[in-house]
């Protein structure tokens, strides 16, 4: 008999699924190598693997809440459906003519990412839709026949719909949909009306092509997931983590994966955002480094910060603008190819690169002993003492150092002259800078200034770095929460059940309607708590709108909260305040005399979460107590140094490890430099802080 008390969070990642069993407060968890070609192998071994640890069976599990990079990955590698696009004539090209932008602007050799449909695969019918949503060329049902009888003929699996200025009147890309499931029974059908009603043709049409390139895929694997959950014992609902920070349906899931692209990432920031709470922190750097990637987000207030588009695939040193427009609600954070499988070579200037190419786990890290031969981040750390080559991941992957050594010296060594060792060094401060850079960065471009911040560190390799993270970004405080290995599952068991709804509809406040800003707000305020409630039939759910506004001629917006009074009752006075007050915190100043628009309207709709319960000062109980000494090497010094092995589970709250010191756990380790201290505080957090 399943009991909705005890949840199950799963993420799957580049190189390790992470499983966590939460139980009567209790939390258990497990680390196992992602398996490629069947992910669902991994869920159910990491499943049953906490299930026997926690001593309950699969059975009792009355929820499962599932993230995964597997639509990310499709789009990345390109392996997902074959498919067409039908658009509106002229407009064949949109994809691949992209904007004006040039994201380096004076390289003259400057290569464009490839489109993610080839030019046979485009196909047009005769039809326009204005501006204002007013009909200009009627679509005719005998000429979108003719279109999808040649679509047919390729052999399409999946089919997006794409018409211009189909987010003000749909009903021409629901035509082009009828047809489709008349002559077309078996494909599957994505319009972009439904999964981004936004302006922007570009980007809408990008968001529809990558929701129809990766619908059958994630339709098929969620099929299969949902029937192996079942014949295992686990016949509970499965939830998906989607980009935006929250909870949804399988069934939603399975028709808006384009929804999942950050859906890992994203669990990892609602963790963050949850431990803030508890500390009472404002300003907080969320950093999650991986197996593959690492991920820096900015949390304020408790809450992460959210976009509207988000970049897949850069192909250009993660610059942006490089990579494919996705228009969906997400979680704004930098992504960058810096995890413990990034792989590590010298260029032709006779530089460390490290990453973004990744060994995952298939066959990993040259120190994994399972085939790699060339070098990752995890090698260098190895080398450098960060790891114990016998109690990796528990002692259920044992790491080779002969390997490692061997691989530091043949890609990066000898063409440098170097022995292991220096191999290593740079190795490891080419990647913690790399990643210090990013965030700085991040920081820049949303005005903010990180030495008022405290990193929140996890995922399986953060806590290895976030040390020399810290020195380098000057950040004097660090927290590596209980369960770091495995924070974005947790995560997942922290979000909330929501949808965000949204719809471009354009206004400027010269014309200020307030009764069909009413009405549209309560539109998407309805269309978004539906969502909800297929999760959820019961739950209390709030509302948030935002609007998005600018100044005319401007390129882009910024969003605008509104509270629920504001948006029940719209004042044209009262969106300007809001507006000029965002614009100021963001950019210094207004602009006198330039009229102000809004392009975008949205309502995020939540199930309530429960207060944070703040976390209570223990003060200092004495000084921990180490198991051996292990040689580490601390960058900041150039030099080896006798670092205290401590496990985490023998610091109760109020202990502190003075470093160099090496805090160990199963699924990951707390390198706490020579310039740090580290505190257990009374949630069980270890607290990295600056020695005076």
């Amino acid at each position: 008999m399943s009991d909705p008390s005890i949840r199950l969070g799963v993420d799957i990642g580049g190189t390790f699924t992470d499983v966590v069993l939460e139980f009567g407060g209790e939390l258990v968890s497990t680390k196992v190598l992602t398996t490629y070609a069947a992910p669902e192998d991994a869920i159910l071994d990491g499943m049953a693997r906490v299930c026997a640890k926690a001593g309950i069976a699969p059975d009792r599990i009355g929820q499962v809440i599932h993230g995964t990079t597997l639509a990310t990955n499709a789009l990345i590698e390109r392996r997902g459906a074959k498919t067409a696009l039908i658009t509106t004539e002229g407009f064949r090209d949109v994809i691949e003519m992209r904007t004006e932008s040039r994201f380096e602007q004076y390289d003259l050799n400057l290569k464009l990412p490839e489109p993610l449909l080839p030019r046979e695969m485009r196909f047009t019918v005769p039809e326009r839709v204005n501006a204002r949503g007013e009909t200009l060329i009627p679509l005719d049902r005998a000429a979108v026949e003719a279109v999808v009888d040649r679509v047919a003929e390729t052999g399409a699996e999946s089919v997006a719909v794409g018409l211009i200025h189909s987010y003000l009147d749909p009903a021409h890309e629901r035509l082009v949909r009828d047809v489709l499931a008349e002559r077309m029974p078996g494909a599957s059908v994505s319009i972009s009306s439904e999964v981004s009603p936004q302006m922007r043709e570009y980007e809408r049409f990008n968001t529809v092509v990558a929701n129809a390139y990766v619908k059958p895929l994630m339709a098929s694997y969620l099929g299969r997931l949902e029937a192996r959950m079942a014949e295992a014992g686990a016949t509970c609902p499965i939830f998906l983590m989607h980009s935006g920070g929250g909870i949804m349906s399988l069934a939603d899931a399975a028709a808006f994966p384009v929804r999942l692209v950050e859906s890992g990432p994203a669990g990892g920031a609602v963790f963050a955002a949850d431990i803030a709470a508890r500390h009472g922190l404002t300003k907080v750097l969320s950093f999650d480094m991986g197996g593959t990637t690492a991920k820096i987000c900015l949390i304020k207030d408790g809450a992460p910060k959210t976009a509207r588009v988000f970049e897949v695939a850069r192909s250009y040193r993660f610059k942006k603008g490089s990579g494919m427009p996705i228009s969906i609600p997400v979680i704004d954070m930098v992504e960058i190819g810096a995890g413990g499988g990034s792989l590590a070579s010298v260029d032709a200037m006779r530089q460390i690169r490290v990453g973004p190419e990744s060994a995952g786990s298939e066959p990993g890290p040259a120190c994994y002993g399972r085939g790699g031969t060339r070098p990752g981040v995890t090698d260098a750390d190895l080398i450098l003492g960060k790891l114990d080559p016998d109690n990796f991941a528990g002692g259920s992957i044992p790491l080779h150092s002969d390997a490692s050594e061997t691989a530091l010296v043949a890609h990066v060594g000898e063409t440098l002259g170097m022995d292991a060792s220096e191999a290593a060094f740079g190795v490891a401060e080419v990647v913690d800078e790399t990643m210090a850079n990013a965030a700085r960065v991040h920081a820049v471009e949303n005005g903010e200034e990180l030495s008022d911040y405290t990193m929140i560190a996890f995922g399986g390799a953060a806590p290895l770095h976030a040390g020399r993270l810290c020195e380098k970004l000057g950040i004097s405080r660090c927290l590596v929460p209980p369960g770091a290995g495995v924070g974005s599952a947790i995560g997942f068991l922290r979000a909330p059940f929501s949808f965000e709804a949204t719809r471009s509809v354009y206004m400027r406040l010269g014309a200020f309607d307030a009764d069909a800003i009413r009405t549209l707000l309560a539109e998407l305020e309805t269309q978004a708590t539906g969502f909800v409630r297929t999760c959820d039939a019961t739950a209390p759910i709030a509302a948030e709108a935002k609007v998005y506004m600018r100044y005319s001629g401007q390129g882009w917006e910024i969003p605008v909260a509104l509270t629920p009074e504001q948006a029940a009752d719209p004042d044209a006075a009262t969106f300007k305040e809001l507006f000029e007050a965002d614009y100021t915190k963001l950019f210094g100043r207004t602009v006198a005399g330039m009229e102000i628009e809004i392009t975008v309207w949205s309502v995020n709709a939540t199930t309530e979460r429960p207060a944070a319960t703040p976390v209570e000062d223990t003060g200092m109980t004495g000084e921990a107590r180490p198991t051996g000494t292990r040689t580490l090497f601390d960058p900041a010094r150039a030099a080896r140094m006798d670092a205290a092995v401590i496990p985490r589970a023998s610091m109760p709250p109020g202990t502190r490890a003075r470093g160099p010191a090496l805090v160990t756990e199963d699924e990951t380790t707390i390198v706490v430099p020579a310039s740090r201290d580290a505190i257990c505080r009374a949630d069980g957090c270890i607290d990295l802080i600056a020695k005076d």
